[in-house]
């Protein structure tokens, strides 16, 4: 007989909440692989996955989410917490040697939501965007004005640039609407734009005929790291700046 999971998204934001039920194996893994992914991408302060009607069937499966985790720990890098375990379900986890470090289990979602609203709350800004030309204007308005508030107008130059050649980069490519968000933590400016494209970008070297901006090439110089997420409807690129202490 087939095994089935379903993951049914409760809440995006500021906190996700994702419930799981059903049994994971190998058959079903990829199904949570895809629905953590899609919940990760939408930047929330911490992922909360109900698995109190999870049965782990195979706990060879967990893979699956620790390999989401450890290719998503440098961006969003959320932290995940696994919430109201069973009892064989927890005796499962207590031996999941490869746990990644950002996943922790709760006794109830109530509880890690208690715990989570605790802590301050990040600086982040999120707009939405048509496929314009003038979306570039806005975007290095609002992130040159955000990096004054923040206090970190020393790099305000430096992310207006890379947030301009990310948002052109989808006006002249992807042609969608983007979401396009500025966020500070732990000392980095992360600035992310998802697009309705599933066509994945490639740096090319610039060359003085190349007409407007140099795209991903300025945007691999200027950052310190910076990569691309595929979700299932388009795709997420992300950059992190370093933007110290206050």
């Amino acid at each position: 007989m087939t095994s089935q999971l379903v993951c049914r998204p409760e809440r995006s934001l500021p906190v996700g909440i994702l419930r799981v039920s059903g049994v994971l194996d190998e058959f079903t893994g990829a199904a949570l692989s895809q629905a953590v992914t899609r919940s990760l991408c939408t930047q929330p302060e911490s992922l909360l996955i109900d698995v109190s009607e999870l049965t782990i069937g195979d706990p060879g499966a967990l893979h699956f989410l620790g390999e989401v985790v450890c290719h998503t720990c440098e961006w969003p890098a959320v932290p995940v917490v696994l919430c109201s375990p069973g009892k064989a379900t927890a005796e499962v986890l207590a031996q999941w040697h490869r746990c990644p470090p950002a996943v922790s289990v709760a006794a109830s979602c109530e509880k890690a939501l208690a715990e989570i609203c605790e802590e301050p709350e990040p600086h982040r800004i999120r707009v939405r965007l048509r496929p314009i030309p003038d979306a570039c204007r806005q975007v290095r308005l609002l992130v040159t004005q955000a990096c004054t508030a923040w206090q970190r107008r020393e790099v305000a130059s430096t992310a207006a640039l890379v947030a301009t050649e990310l948002v052109a980069n989808v006006v002249r490519h992807a042609h969608t609407t983007m979401e396009f968000t500025l966020g500070l933590r732990n000392g980095l400016v992360c600035l992310t734009v998802r697009d309705g494209s599933r066509l994945l970008p490639r740096p090319k070297d610039p060359t003085m005929a190349q007409a407007g901006g140099r795209g991903l090439h300025l945007v691999r110089e200027l950052t310190d790291a910076w990569g691309v997420l595929p979700v299932s409807d388009g795709k997420v690129v992300w950059t992190h700046l370093e933007a110290g202490a206050v």
